[in-house]
């Protein structure tokens, strides 16, 4: 699985899968194209493959340990259509 960050595809270090969202790490310019797009309504955040595929995302927890930041991502609605 990946992000879509606004008109941005991330690849998390590590991304793992939890009830009603994901967790992802990030690192540099993952983490701040997703705190942009968060806190400064700068473009969506989206799942990218498995079963979240091109479910929009809120971010529910962000903890900072070392060189790493672990976000916790929630759905917050249905997967958008492809046009």
């Amino acid at each position: 699985m990946e992000l879509l960050v606004g008109a941005r595809r991330i690849t998390p270090s590590a991304i793992r899968r939890i009830a009603g969202g994901v967790t992802a790490t990030l690192r540099g310019d993952a983490l701040i194209s997703l705190l942009d797009a968060t806190f400064h309504g700068k473009g969506s955040v989206e799942v990218i493959g498995g079963d979240l595929d091109r479910r929009p995302m809120d971010v529910a927890a962000i903890e900072m340990s070392g060189g790493d930041t672990t976000v916790t991502l929630i759905c917050s609605g249905p997967a958008r259509t492809l046009m």
